[in-house]
């Protein structure tokens, strides 16, 4: 059995400055690439955004928000 622990108010401000990080890296070079080829650019971007609500969506299931079926992800 998996147990968290209860969060930190501290290690959610370095978790949302690292997020923040994270999401202008991925838009520089997504525009860095834009600028190559747009349509590889389209299709990086659709990818890595189907990424990122999965990401979500473990982090909230994780997080006891939502069982699995109702956020959409498989039944255990």
């Amino acid at each position: 059995m998996v147990t968290k622990e209860p969060e930190e108010p501290e290690a959610r401000r370095e978790g949302r400055g690292l997020l923040v990080l994270e999401v202008v890296f991925v838009l520089v070079v997504v525009v860095g690439l834009s600028l190559w080829s747009v349509p590889a650019a389209v299709m990086l971007g659709g990818v890595l955004g189907v990424l990122a609500c999965e990401r979500a969506m473990a982090d909230r299931r994780a997080a006891g928000g939502q069982d699995g079926a109702q956020a959409g992800g498989e039944q255990p």
